[in-house]
């Protein structure tokens, strides 16, 4: 099973790329899959490659859950 956080998309660095970002920690992804993506959009990614883009208020709530998770094991 594999396990998708949202990540909002910082930087357009080239084309076919893009950084996400969450909680402060980065990574550069392909976003050969999803083209259309812009900054300061939310995304799931999978394997380095952005699969989906997420509404903002999705990617809220699903961030919001992840942490209300964390919360209750620790």
């Amino acid at each position: 099973m594999c396990l998708a956080i949202p990540l909002k998309v910082i930087d357009i660095p080239s084309e076919g790329m893009a950084q996400v970002e969450t909680d402060g920690v980065t990574i550069e992804v392909s976003s050969i899959l999803t083209p259309d993506i812009k900054k300061g959009e939310y995304v799931l990614v999978h394997a380095g490659f952005i699969i989906e883009k997420l509404a903002t208020k999705e990617a809220n709530s699903r961030l919001e859950l992840f942490k209300e998770i964390y919360e209750r094991k620790n």
